[in-house]
């Protein structure tokens, strides 16, 4: 397979991209050059080999889910700059 000009228009299509024609011309060139890439490494004969799922055998080490240092309401309101007792009062936002 070959990248041909008609490909390289429907993919900046695609992409929503404007290229000059010399950007056209230079990515054409990459395309084609990494398909070639791609095909050396077809060639290769990788009967036996198991494919690879993780670089590494490391395990996560994960933590409980727990709650640690938890402030209170009281407490969370004193820092407030306003407040109705429950929830901080925050100036609106959206405009009609």
């Amino acid at each position: 397979m070959t990248i041909d000009r008609k490909l390289i228009l429907k993919l900046e299509n695609l992409a929503k991209l404007e290229l000059s024609e010399e950007e056209r011309t230079k990515l054409r060139g990459d395309l084609n050059n990494i398909l070639s890439m791609v095909e050396k490494l077809e060639e290769l004969d990788t009967t036996g080999v198991e494919p690879l799922v993780y670089v590494n055998e490391e395990v996560n080490k994960v933590r409980n889910d727990a709650i640690n240092n938890q402030v209170s309401q009281k407490e969370t309101m004193s820092n407030a700059p306003d407040h109705d007792g429950t929830y901080f009062k925050v100036p609106k936002v959206l405009k009609q």
